[in-house]
């Protein structure tokens, strides 16, 4: 993809419409599920396997993100990635059967975390280009584009528009959108961008440590997208069952908890900028802890609400912070570690709903908030360690 004249500015604008595309696709057929599950007339049991075929497709690119982006350069694959998952997304809105439509959904989750890690990593190229941090911001956008597409979705689906209608149109629109963004998001490191000093000496010969380093980023990306799983699945229900809040109020736990992400994804970079990477997430992982405590001691609605809103603050740099370290780790070719930690990730997500699920059941919701208290900790515990080992290295 050529670009004439590129610049810092200009490949920022390119990256943030990547990341705001990325969140329009997906989210903009969400709404329309309940459609699609009585078109085909299946139980609730039956439709909660059908659509877990994104999450096993986007399990089974495990490794293919790396090689990709190394051949074809990470805006390449970002936005042709983008394009790619508008038409598969496309075919399971348009689907007649529902073995079409699981095949077609679980492509486009292998899609969507290929072009996952590409933006991811080209968005620390321009990051390094721009000179301060926006990663936090990136993931800011996507956001909101997850916002405007089930948004899109909402409104569709009141219009009667049908729903491969609506999906095929706004493929249309934001595929062309991502082939622009990419060419947009160029930089002088794009084609040749340099292998970390180290990859062949740790790949070859010092089996394991890069390992070692990139297991404690993964860790750390797991806490921050825990409390995401806690507001998609539990928040409401914790607001009505523990705090005691009408059906009125009990969904703004929710909405809370993504707000006030958004809040710290934009107040990241500046103060990453200011105290640097480590320092924001340890802080991050303690406020996290703050706010389940306040949530789980507290009585009343009010509690638990400031609880979720500071819990959603906490989370806000966490992922971006690990994708920005593992985009720079010695040992691993380029895009590998992004790869890598994406998709272990994503398993992180099958795991940590049905822990909470087993232990509410035996002890209650309450104690089971125990998980994403634990996460707090170990994020503010993981972070001080990164801290303490950046301050001893020259």
């Amino acid at each position: 993809m050529p670009s004439r004249a590129p610049s810092p500015t200009r490949a920022r604008v390119g990256v943030s419409t990547l990341f705001f595309t990325n969140g329009v696709l997906f989210s903009a057929m969400l709404p329309r599920y309940p459609e699609i599950k009585a078109a085909f007339g299946l139980s609730d049991t039956a439709f909660g396997f059908l659509v877990v075929a994104f999450a096993v497709g986007a399990l089974t690119a495990a490794g293919a993100a790396g090689p990709l982006v190394r051949r074809f350069g990470a805006r390449l694959v970002a936005g042709g990635g983008s394009v790619l998952l508008a038409a598969v997304l496309a075919l399971a809105a348009s689907s007649r059967t529902v073995a079409l439509f699981a095949v077609a959904l679980l492509v486009a989750g292998l899609v969507d975390a290929i072009v996952d890690a590409a933006q991811n990593v080209q968005g620390i190229l321009v990051e390094e280009w721009f000179g301060r941090s926006i990663i936090n911001s990136l993931h800011a956008v996507w956001s909101l584009g997850a916002t405007a597409g089930g948004l899109i979705g909402t409104w569709a689906a009141a219009q009667d528009v049908p729903v491969g209608t609506q999906v095929l149109v706004i493929g249309i629109l934001f595929g062309a959108v991502a082939v622009v963004s990419a060419i947009l998001s160029s930089t002088p490191l794009d084609g040749g961008v340099p292998e970390p000093q180290d990859a062949e000496a740790d790949e070859g010969s010092t089996v394991g440590r890069p390992w070692r380093l990139l297991i404690p980023l993964v860790v750390l990306a797991i806490c921050g997208a825990l409390i995401e799983d806690v507001a998609n699945s539990w928040a409401t229900l914790f607001m009505m069952r523990e705090a005691g809040a009408a059906a009125g109020i009990a969904g703004f736990g929710y909405t809370v908890v993504l707000a006030s992400q958004f809040v710290g994804r934009l107040l990241g970079d500046p103060m990453t900028d200011r105290w640097d990477r480590d320092v924001v997430a340890r802080a991050g992982g303690l406020v996290i802890a703050a706010g389940v405590l306040l949530a789980i001691l507290g009585a009343g609605p009010a509690p638990a609400l400031i609880g979720f809103g500071l819990m959603g603050f906490g989370c806000g740099t966490l992922v971006p912070a690990a994708y920005a370290a593992a985009g720079r780790l010695p040992g691993f070719p380029r895009g590998t570690g992004v790869a890598i930690l994406g998709w272990l990730m994503r398993i992180g997500f099958l795991v940590t709903s049905p822990a909470i699920g087993a232990i509410s059941d035996w002890a209650g919701l309450r104690i089971a908030f125990v998980v994403p208290l634990a996460a707090g900790l170990i994020a503010a515990g993981i972070a001080h360690r990164l801290a303490l080992a950046n301050r001893r290295t020259p």
